[in-house]
């Protein structure tokens, strides 16, 4: 079955093709989900237990001390949004479950979601929840247009799967960053690193790739000047090595950001 595109146009007038996930991709990431939940949850209680010097025994008889019990539903409600919140923000959209399947959500203008939206979606989740088996929920999916849940609706977020190019050859680009022996492992960013930057920079920063490449010495030099004094103060603390160029740096920044940024 041919997956249903979706055009995107961004604040910043690019546009953005992306493919919707569906009821299954979905569903099947939740599956993942809340096996991990589930399997954290008995890890957790367990671990209570054995730090209360509780018998298993107490467990199924239902001796619980006060105490644990208030620990126990704050630990379950931390988990069950917590995950997901936590995941989608700090990790581009995807849960485990969704990197396993190759989806992510993001915000309906492209961008990456946001703190903000990760909770409302999330904690909408409860009304997809009801009556039992996320029946709203799957309702909602399988006959949106978008394929939304109401979480989707109220956050203003879609579920789009990953799109990934497998070139027939290398790029001039790539030869480039191969012949200058660059590896995105020579740069480590962390999270929020990536956050200071927003799609303008992203597309200054994928202008600037691709210019050098047919420019002369000294104009490659000039614009990487500029460039550089634009993108490389927020990640200056991560520049310890003083025998890389501008370039080389802006080239790695591009290796992490073009994860964040470019869905093909």
């Amino acid at each position: 079955m041919e997956q249903e595109q979706l055009q995107v146009k961004t604040p910043e007038y690019v546009s953005l093709q992306f493919q919707l996930a569906g009821l299954g991709s979905r569903s099947a990431a939740h599956i993942i989900d809340y096996t991990i939940i589930l399997l954290a949850h008995f890890l957790g209680i367990l671990l209570l237990f054995l730090a209360f010097n509780n018998s298993l025994s107490d467990i199924f008889l239902g001796h619980l001390e006060s105490a644990m019990l208030a620990i126990i539903i704050i630990m379950i409600f931390l988990l069950q949004f917590g995950y997901f919140i936590f995941f989608e923000y700090f990790w581009g959209g995807r849960t485990i479950g969704k990197r396993l399947l190759g989806i992510r959500v993001i915000q309906d203008n492209g961008h990456n979601i946001t703190f903000l939206a990760s909770i409302i979606r999330n904690f909408v989740r409860l009304i997809d929840m009801l009556p039992g088996a996320y029946a709203v929920g799957i309702i909602l999916v399988f006959f949106h247009s978008k394929h939304k849940r109401l979480g989707d609706m109220t956050a203003g977020t879609i579920v789009v799967h990953e799109r990934r190019k497998k070139p027939l050859k290398q790029s001039p680009l790539k030869k480039h960053i191969v012949q200058l022996g660059i590896q995105k492992e020579d740069l480590q960013l962390e999270s929020f690193h990536l956050k200071q930057f927003n799609q303008k920079d992203w597309r200054l920063l994928q202008t600037y790739v691709h210019r050098i490449l047919h420019m002369d010495t000294q104009e490659k030099d000039e614009l990487t000047t500029q460039v550089s004094e634009i993108l490389l103060p927020k990640i200056e603390d991560q520049m310890q090595d003083s025998t890389k160029s501008n370039e080389v740096w802006l080239l790695l920044l591009y290796l992490h950001l073009k994860d964040e940024w470019e869905y093909a």
